[in-house]
């Protein structure tokens, strides 16, 4: 019959096959997990644009509405669709992959605007 250190070796090894000496960075990263669940917002709430005739709202317009919905993003999403196609016919699948990401995000930048808004707290 097995005695208690034995069962308990066992089960260490079988959970940590390279070993059990970095005790302390697995507990600090479960804390931090822990503390980042506990953490997070109950209620989110959307991040509105500025008032108009605002610094803030020319900026705002000038970045978000006139390039990233503009022709500008339009034009860089479909930029990066293509870049995209000549890294998959390369096998160049994993940035091939971030690309069409990337210029999915551009290419619906309207929606994905407001959408995230809602997301920030």
């Amino acid at each position: 019959m097995k005695t208690q250190p034995e069962t308990r070796g066992k089960l260490m090894a079988t959970l940590f096959p390279m070993g059990f000496k970095h005790k302390k960075e697995i507990v600090a990263l479960a804390a931090f997990g822990a503390a980042c669940i506990l953490a997070s917002p109950r209620v989110a709430h959307a991040l509105a644009a500025p008032a108009p005739g605002t610094f803030a709202f020319d900026i705002y317009d000038v970045g978000v509405n006139q390039i990233l919905k503009g022709p500008i993003g339009f034009a860089a999403g479909v930029g990066s669709m293509v870049a995209a196609a000549v890294m998959a016919i390369r096998q160049m699948l994993l940035p091939a992959a971030a690309t069409v990401l990337g210029g999915a995000f551009l290419l619906k930048a309207d929606s994905v605007v407001t959408s995230l808004g809602a997301l920030i707290n």
